[in-house]
């Protein structure tokens, strides 16, 4: 999934790329329109597992 994804110079993982999850959706047949509206919760969701285990991982 590394190529869909969207980094900052320093390696964070800060979004999904939709053009190319929307060209693959459409690849693999999906409903497009249908992934368009379900891409953004999804890449939220996965921010917000990201940064929880960011916490989790962080030295105290």
């Amino acid at each position: 999934m590394a190529g869909q994804l969207r980094f900052t110079p320093g390696g964070a993982v800060v979004g999904i790329d939709m053009n190319i999850a929307l060209t693959f959706a459409e690849a693999l047949g999906f409903d497009v329109s249908a992934v368009a509206d379900l891409l953004p919760e999804a890449e939220a969701g996965l921010l917000e597992g990201l940064a929880r285990l960011r916490e989790e991982n962080e030295p105290t």
